[in-house]
């Protein structure tokens, strides 16, 4: 650790933030740590993490706060409820890494700053095991003095790259993501297309690899189809979130996204099939439910 701060409270244990506070942890830093389900807190509580009942008892006994919850209103409810982290804040700094609107961000940016607090809009890239090996790609947006004053901090989760003011990282964040559901989306249909022209798996996926259209996430989620296993790393639920949360900042500011409108249509689908809590790679389970046949049998 090389850093003012030295005391932590982390917000938000679910399947990437509980790995992340853990590298909090690993990293010698005083943690605590808050979860609206108890029973997430248990695991720290038993390594001998101060737990808290609310996000404002945490604030209170931290310099900096992590937040990383599953969409604008958890961040509203933890940071702007009552007993929210902006109640406890005091000339602290909020590290929001979740993925949220524009709106939400800026809501509580400004709630901290007439807090006397500062603030860090910083998302991130990657799934679990990134997280759990702290190899995420953080996209900040913050002023730069503040973003130094953090940076040991979050660090902790990987690689850093200030993309901006308040506001920057949350889109660069959603431009990301946009790219990413788009791409799963034509992948899954690619695939049911070539199961319907009797392909094998294994020499369409071997074409993707080495041909123009190879891409890391086609590599990533290749063995996911291989071996049918839809383990969440990032789930269609939030797919769909995000989705939801883009579409509706593209319409704000009359931006048409047709094709990102189709991918939120399949992750609904895909949820209404039942496999909402599954990996995104699971988009392929609504084709093969309309086509009738089950990719690589």
């Amino acid at each position: 650790m090389d850093s003012d701060l030295e005391r932590v409270g982390f917000v938000g244990l679910g399947a990437m933030g509980a790995p992340m506070a853990w590298n909090v942890e690993a990293a010698d830093y005083d943690l605590g740590v808050y979860n609206r389900t108890d029973s997430r807190m248990e695991p720290f509580a038993d390594a001998g993490v101060a737990t808290y009942d609310t996000p404002a008892a945490l604030a209170a006994e931290s310099d900096a706060v992590v937040t990383m919850v599953t969409g604008p209103e958890a961040l509203r409810e933890v940071t702007l409820g009552e007993g929210g982290v902006v109640e406890g804040l005091d000339g602290g700094v909020l590290v929001d890494a979740s993925t949220v609107s524009e709106d939400a961000t800026e809501a509580v940016e400004g709630a901290v700053r007439t807090a006397g607090g500062r603030f860090v809009d910083a998302p991130v890239l990657g799934t679990v095991g990134p997280a759990e090996e702290g190899e995420l790609l953080v996209l900040a947006g913050a002023d730069h003095d503040v973003l130094t004053e953090v940076r040991p901090l979050v660090e902790v989760f990987g690689d850093v790259r200030r993309v901006g003011g308040v506001g920057d990282g949350t889109n660069m964040k959603l431009t990301t993501n946009l790219m990413i559901g788009v791409l799963m989306e034509g992948f899954s249909e690619a695939l049911a297309f070539a199961e319907t022209q009797d392909l094998p798996l294994d020499e369409v996926l071997e074409v993707i690899r080495e041909g123009v259209v190879g891409a890391p996430l086609y590599d990533y989620k290749a063995p996911v189809v291989r071996e049918r296993n839809f383990d969440p790393q990032f789930p269609v639920d939030h797919l769909f979130k995000d989705l939801d949360l883009i579409l509706d900042a593209a319409g704000e500011r009359a931006v048409p996204l047709p094709a990102t409108a189709a991918t939120r249509e399949a992750a609904n689908a895909t949820r209404a099939l039942g496999h909402g809590d599954e990996d995104m790679a699971a988009l392929l389970r609504y084709f093969e439910d309309v086509t009738g046949r089950t990719v690589g049998e």
